[in-house]
């Protein structure tokens, strides 16, 4: 790690932070996961900033930067953009130091975390159909208010703030080989960077983003910065547009970067949920998908992941986690026919229920393109331990004189 990678961001180093934020946020656990370590194939150990005191590491981040705020600014007030996360941490910050506060917010924000901003006594405005707009219709209100911006993530304090966390890490685990980050707008990916350097650690860093929002991925592989897509479920790091800034300090880092599915940060926050009880939203739960998707290179290594939040909308994780178990081949949903006779359906539940195969939903079609004369048209959801297990189950029932074809992308009917 090169000396360089610090002079990149800022004279305002992790160290400085972690002293000025000292015992206005919590020092989250960081903790071995066996269960994980086994599918992953390395030893893996978790951060857990979903248990932080807003429910992620933004905090950190906010409170670095309204510290270095001096008396005629804290009057001006701040103003912020935020997906959420980020929104929450200057909120409840700028309510301790007295500081008035506006988040503006993009449409469709998870209600959990508008909810928790507004409960913190911060002024919202809800524009734009995303981050980027939502930013710029903040630069604005900023500008016509005279009062100080606060950027989410280009912002050397921000930087430094956010930093912390691998600090922690390494305090903790000094033999870490590597530490795996969600990246949106690359803030947290590039403290982690400077905590790295300051540390002057061998410590691997990988950053991850999710397949449909992988602005940062692409400007780390050129060397610019380009506008991209923010189509995924993990709207914590759905950014279109990182800031040169970030990326300048995890390019000089060497970081490798990896892109997940949704499907993928579906199933980890099952896991998550399952394994550790623990809820993490899906930005949270990125780094998990990567290593659990095939840990590569990091095989047998000493393997750090920073879960870097839990603010869910409940509505949303009805979804996810069927999403993340239908996902993992914890639902086989099939379709079969039956002679239009009875006593048919009771000798294809039998054979289920022989094999201890839960049933979730039964759809019957007499009418309609899926029956013939003399048939029945069969719709069934079932629970299946994996995805391997489901290839069994219909193997056993067309074994059994039943001709059953795989549904894609069927989920359990509430």
């Amino acid at each position: 790690m090169s000396g360089a990678v610090a002079t990149a961001s800022t004279p305002t180093t992790v160290a400085a932070a972690a002293a000025a934020i000292a015992g206005r946020v919590e020092r989250t656990p960081f903790v071995a996961s066996p269960d994980l370590s086994d599918l992953a194939g390395c030893e893996i150990h978790l951060k857990l900033e979903n248990l932080q005191r807003t429910g992620a590491f933004k905090i950190r981040g906010a409170l670095a930067k309204l510290l270095t705020l001096d008396a005629e600014e804290r009057t001006r007030g701040v103003v912020t953009a935020s997906a959420g996360n980020h929104g929450l941490g200057v909120a409840v910050g700028a309510a301790t130091l007295g500081i008035p506060a506006c988040v503006v917010l993009p449409r469709g924000v998870p209600l959990a975390k508008l909810t928790a901003i507004q409960r913190a006594g911060a002024e919202v405005v809800i524009t734009g159909a995303g981050y980027d707009e939502a930013y710029a219709a903040a630069r604005d209100l900023a500008d016509r208010r005279g009062a100080v911006y606060l950027h989410a993530f280009d912002d050397p304090a921000v930087i430094a703030g956010q930093g912390t966390v691998a600090r922690e890490m390494l305090e903790d685990r000094s033999d870490l080989d590597a530490i795996v980050v969600p990246v949106g707008g690359g803030g947290l990916l590039a403290g982690t960077a400077l905590a790295v350097a300051e540390a002057h650690a061998a410590v691997q860093l990988v950053g991850v983003q999710a397949a449909g929002a992988s602005a940062f991925v692409d400007a780390v592989r050129s060397g610019s910065v380009v506008s991209g897509g923010a189509s995924t479920i993990a709207d914590g790091i759905a950014v279109r547009e990182p800031a040169l800034r970030t990326v300048a300090i995890a390019r000089g880092s060497g970081v490798t970067m990896r892109v997940v599915t949704d499907e993928a940060i579906a199933r980890a926050m099952v896991l998550l949920l399952e394994r550790h009880k623990l809820l993490a939203e899906a930005a949270g739960a990125a780094g998990v998908a990567a290593m659990l998707d095939g840990a590569g290179a990091l095989a047998g290594k000493r393997v750090g992941i920073i879960v870097s939040g839990g603010n869910i909308d409940p509505n949303l994780l009805g979804k996810v986690v069927q999403q993340g178990l239908a996902s993992a081949g914890r639902y086989l949903a099939f379709r079969t026919w039956l002679d239009d006779r009875p006593g048919q359906l009771h000798e294809l539940t039998g054979i289920l229920g022989d094999e201890h195969i839960n049933i979730l939903h039964v759809g019957i079609h007499r009418v309609g393109p899926y029956t013939a004369l003399g048939r029945v048209g069969l719709d069934v959801i079932v629970d299946t331990r994996d995805a391997a297990h489901a290839q069994d189950v219909l193997a056993l029932l067309r074994r059994s004189g039943f001709p059953a074809e795989q549904l894609i992308n069927v989920q359990p009917v509430a």
